[in-house]
């Protein structure tokens, strides 16, 4: 009776697992697409690999956000820590998670927003919450506010020297920046008096190969909500900026959108939504932020309001894109240059979050 149950189970599995792929096909498969469940039936939030193959996972719950890691490719995961500390945790407030990377030996940054400005708190509670987890320890520190000014649209960079910026946007766009592990961060900087950001989209920025921080984000001057990356060379306090989208929008309120810049071998790879029905594209980017052959490239991806996108590179300069929309998780593998290879692949998803990682053998793992 037990082997005929553990059969049953075994077929059960292969069943969640088949239906996970719908609309996957072999190309796929032969371009190593693994789907994993957020643990906790949880909304997936952010992923990422370090550079020993760790899995680290950020996931929404009811009761705020956790964070699993896993050495095993995503199979066992770590009991899970949550973010948010208890004597941070006040009646009514909510934490939302809205980006984590991975840091200088190891370390674990998150920044979130909160609900304080529908609680009518007081305005400098409108800001962007931080929270940390050293390597070996078994909880967060204490969550921080660290620019104390209403603002939304966070995302993290960090290095492996210890450095670690939080970029943000309130009516401009503006960061904090720390040399010291997130211990301490530096005032409210305005990265770029020129730059006009649609205040109700976000940010997304990583460091690159030669130490310059690129930050993505999109425009509203004239209503022409182009995208652009901006880098920044920190020590000298100097920025430029490329704009990498060339189908245009020009449309009279924000679009409130979400997208993701990443690093790559060479560069970075960047995706984004544009138009009236929300069509991703996405593009590979040199060192210096120039469009690299074939330039913007459509996916078959679409996307709503405030939900998540990314572009992943593996060795051999393939890119996964991913998304979602409708509770429901797509992707699509491209070549080194930029052509699709086989069909789009989909999965049911929860929350509008995407998080995946890509480990050194080029095989690609999504969470849903």
């Amino acid at each position: 009776m037990r082997c005929t149950q553990q059969a049953l189970s075994a077929l059960v599995t292969m069943g969640v697992l088949l239906l996970s792929l719908s609309g996957a096909n072999a190309e796929d498969k032969a371009n190593h697409v693994t789907i994993i469940p957020v643990p906790d039936r949880g909304h997936p939030l952010v992923a990422k690999a370090d550079a020993e193959g760790m899995i680290h996972l950020l996931y929404g719950t009811a009761d705020g956000p956790q964070y699993v890691k896993s050495s095993d490719k995503g199979k066992t995961f770590s009991p899970a820590i949550p973010v948010v500390d208890n004597a941070s945790r006040r009646p009514g407030l909510e934490f939302h998670a809205e980006d984590m990377v991975v840091g200088q030996s190891g370390r674990i940054h998150v920044a979130m927003s909160t609900n304080a400005w529908k609680l009518k708190l007081p305005e400098n509670e409108w800001g962007f919450y931080y929270a940390r987890l050293e390597r070996r320890a078994k909880a967060f520190t204490p969550v921080r506010n660290i620019n104390n000014k209403p603002s939304e649209g966070f995302s993290l960079a960090a290095d492996d020297k210890g450095n670690v910026t939080a970029c943000w946007l309130s009516d401009k766009l503006f960061a904090n920046v720390s040399h010291d592990n997130g211990k301490t961060f530096g005032p409210n900087v305005e990265i770029n008096p020129a730059y006009n950001p649609c205040n109700c989209c976000t940010t997304s920025a990583t460091y690159g190969a030669d130490g310059k921080l690129a930050v993505l984000y999109r425009e509203e001057t004239k209503d022409e909500r182009d995208m652009y990356l901006v880098l920044w060379e920190q020590a000298r306090n100097q920025t430029s900026r490329s704009r990498i989208s060339t189908t245009l929008w020009k449309i009279n309120t924000c679009p409130m959108t979400y997208y993701t810049v990443t690093r790559a071998e060479h560069g970075f790879k960047a995706v984004w939504p544009t138009g009236e029905g929300y069509n991703i594209y996405f593009a590979r980017l040199d060192q210096k932020g120039n469009l690299l052959p074939p330039g913007e490239i459509k996916t078959p991806g679409k996307a709503s309001h405030r939900t998540g996108m990314i572009a992943l590179s593996r060795p051999d300069g393939g890119t996964l894109i991913a998304w979602t929309k409708d509770s429901q998780l797509g992707w699509q593998i491209y070549d080194a240059n930029g052509r699709a290879l086989g069909s789009p692949g989909s999965a049911k998803s929860s929350g509008n979050g995407v998080a995946a990682v890509v480990d050194k053998e080029g095989h690609f793992f999504l969470f849903r």
